[in-house]
């Protein structure tokens, strides 16, 4: 059995507007994005960046930058690291909006001995959250919470950590913005936006159906495909960057070509009692020591259904062919894979539960129930490959983000599991091997 945790465990930061969209914009820090919208309700639209760390006993989050987007609701989101400057493109109704992130060195206060940018120390549930004076402009979207872990030596010795070091801070810029969805019976929206693994494409998807390919970053458009008879919901790149897949509302799943622009495979599964089903989000993951070979991962709701809801978390080899899948009693509304493949995670619609899966196996290895109080709607696991800087070193097997429209952001770790060490087994079996040879001989066989 899974072992299961308390929710209020992982809470990192309280943001003050519903978070819609979440990623890793370096190895350690987090970008979370969502809004109000454009009603006057005084809730805010924008960007929330924050620095993680573990201190030896759990995981803290500093607040690095706050960015609002005006009346503009950050719906998705994709990021992409350029080396000097990153690339942010922004899902705001229906348009992409692309942005600098240009990172840079934060100065060392103690050596200037200028105080003004100190950080302001927040005590949070989980550790502590610290908002840097002056990086932002804005006032912090982030909540004073209560300490639940005791002792306030260890802020001391988890500000200790950050001093090992240099901060690095970061300055957002819009530049180009383009007109990805194009619905005229209704209000159109991008449901999503996707960035190759090569950096050299971007995919969008909306309220009309169409697929588009624009080459990035000059954001011209490469490929209109009426893909899909109703809203695409996701879509993703193979991490060879050959194929892209797409989820819509009309119960579709499909693979395409990105070589030649023409569907590759279909997603077909027997549905349980042929009801009906629609997938709802998709993910590929390299197969774990295997960088050249991959599975797609996607999740599927009943539609229509009546009562209980029972959703699936489905694993497709590269061919599009189904090769497991696992039920959940209850719809799902989010879906993450961690960058090696090793781990996949869930988040569901009604609970706000949270579950990590094997991904070779789809064997859960832990379950979070109630970790929001409504609908999870994003999922991110922390990375351990460092192609964009050291990984955060702790001591968890595997820990994942998670957002809410509850306006909170939580992490969710694996304790490391133990295994039986290799010789010891090894020990085991000769033993078990001597100790039948004497039982025969005593018994004469």
């Amino acid at each position: 059995m899974a072992p299961t945790r308390r929710p209020s465990d992982g809470l990192l930061a309280r943001v003050n507007f519903p978070l819609y969209a979440v990623d890793m914009l370096t190895s350690r820090h987090i970008l979370v994005a969502g809004g109000g919208g454009s009603s006057k309700t005084g809730v805010a639209n924008g960007f929330e960046i924050y620095e993680l760390y573990h201190n030896g006993t759990h995981f803290c989050a500093e607040e690095v930058l706050r960015h609002e987007t005006g009346d503009n609701v950050v719906m998705n989101f994709a990021v992409r690291n350029g080396g000097r400057r990153g690339y942010l493109c922004a899902g705001q109704e229906a348009h992409c909006q692309m942005y600098y992130v240009q990172p840079s060195i934060e100065a060392d206060d103690d050596a200037t001995g200028d105080k003004k940018n100190n950080p302001v120390e927040r005590p949070h549930e989980n550790g502590n959250v610290r908002q840097r004076a002056g990086s932002g402009g804005s006032h912090s979207g982030v909540e004073t919470l209560a300490n639940g872990h005791g002792k306030p030596q260890q802020l001391t010795s988890a500000a200790d950590i950050l001093k090992q070091f240099r901060s690095l801070k970061f300055l957002i810029q819009a530049a180009d913005v383009v007109q990805t969805d194009f619905l005229s019976t209704s209000e159109p929206l991008q449901r999503v936006v996707r960035i190759s693994g090569n950096g050299r494409l971007m995919a969008t998807g909306g309220t009309d159906g169409h697929l588009r390919i624009w080459s990035f970053p000059q954001m011209s458009l490469g490929a209109d495909i009426p893909a899909h008879s109703k809203e695409i919901d996701d879509l993703d790149f193979s991490p060879d960057s050959k194929y892209l897949v797409s989820i819509s509302k009309d119960s579709q799943g499909l693979i395409w070509d990105l070589s030649s622009g023409k569907l590759f495979k279909k997603l077909i599964w027997s549905t349980p009692e042929n009801s009906k089903y629609l997938f709802k989000r998709c993910r590929y993951g390299t197969v774990e020591a295997q960088k050249d070979n991959y599975r797609l991962f996607t999740i599927a709701n009943p539609l229509g259904k009546v009562g209980k809801q029972r959703g699936y978390l489905q694993q497709w080899d590269a061919n599009g062919q189904l090769k497991l899948a696992v039920t959940i009693d209850e719809s799902l509304s989010s879906l993450a894979v961690r960058d090696d493949g090793r781990f996949v995670a869930v988040g569901t619609m009604f609970s706000g539960s949270v579950s990590m899966y094997i991904a070779f196996s789809l064997q859960r290895v832990l379950h979070i129930p109630h970790a929001h109080s409504m609908f999870v709607t994003g999922l991110q696991f922390l990375p351990i490959t460092n192609e964009e800087g050291p990984p955060i070193s702790s001591d968890t097997e595997a820990a994942v983000l998670s957002i809410s429209v509850d306006n909170k952001v939580c992490i969710h770790s694996l304790p490391q599991r133990r295994t039986l060490p290799a010789w010891i087994a090894i020990v085991f079996m000769i033993a078990m091997i001597f100790a039948v040879f004497v039982l025969c001989s005593y018994i004469g066989i």
